[in-house]
């Protein structure tokens, strides 16, 4: 693992996009890409420059069970808003969370990722060590699937709607498997809550209690953290 220590999330956003500047300018064109709070500075970047991805596929990790694309709550809406809507893409992926057939659903995605073999995954961090929607206890083999969210990525998540009671208690993920397929990862990781799990995805033992710790055995992953989650480390 190679670790880039930064003084705030702004700095970090600014180490990222100079990655996938240069991944651009070599021929890189599938991006794994992520929702949540954290990667929204580097969508402001990419929506702000000069980069072209015209040529380029975008495979979204997950997206809530129920809420269709246009659900404000959505991680399709989230993408389009942030990025899809301001840069062109060839194509850009999100998991249907609205068909009702899951096996199907979940089938079909890890079939565009087959096809799509992804050059940088991003990732998020949860408090939990999760990766993507893949919660502790997730098996290391598993693709895309769906998933059970946890109280604690309930709770984490809270604060996007206006009561708890609205946020889904179900999602469906990119699995671990699906993750570790990328060429490179690259995660982010800020403030002081993340500590303790990027402690244990960094130094700790490799375990399906703590997803993140599966990264140790990638061959290319970066980590983006700002001081206050590298206090542990």
């Amino acid at each position: 693992m190679k670790i880039i220590k930064v003084e705030n999330p702004s700095i970090g956003a600014n180490c990222a996009f100079e990655i996938y500047r240069v991944a651009l300018s070599q021929g890189a064109n599938v991006f794994g890409l992520a929702t949540g709070s954290t990667p929204i500075e580097l969508y402001k970047r990419f929506v702000e420059s000069d980069l072209d991805f015209s040529n380029s596929t975008a495979i979204n990790l997950d997206e809530y069970l129920g809420l269709s694309g246009d659900d404000k709550q959505s991680y399709r809406y989230f993408m389009n808003q942030n990025l899809f809507n301001s840069k062109t893409f060839k194509a850009s992926f999100v998991p249907d969370g609205t068909n009702p057939d899951h096996n199907a659903a979940t089938k079909s995605y890890d079939q565009i990722i087959q096809e799509n073999p992804i050059d940088i995954q991003l990732l998020g961090l949860g408090r939990n060590g999760h990766i993507g929607f893949n919660e502790p206890g997730t098996p290391f083999d598993t693709t895309t699937h769906i998933v059970d969210l946890t109280q604690s990525t309930i709770d984490a998540n809270a604060r996007f709607f206006e009561k708890e009671s609205y946020v889904p208690t179900q999602a469906i993920s990119m699995g671990i498997a699906s993750v570790m397929s990328a060429q490179k990862i690259l995660l982010m990781a800020f403030g002081k809550e993340k500590a303790e799990a990027v402690a244990k995805m960094v130094h700790g033992p490799i375990t399906e209690d703590l997803p993140a710790s599966v990264l140790q055995r990638h061959n290319d992953v970066t980590i983006i953290i700002d001081n206050a989650a590298a206090t542990n480390l």
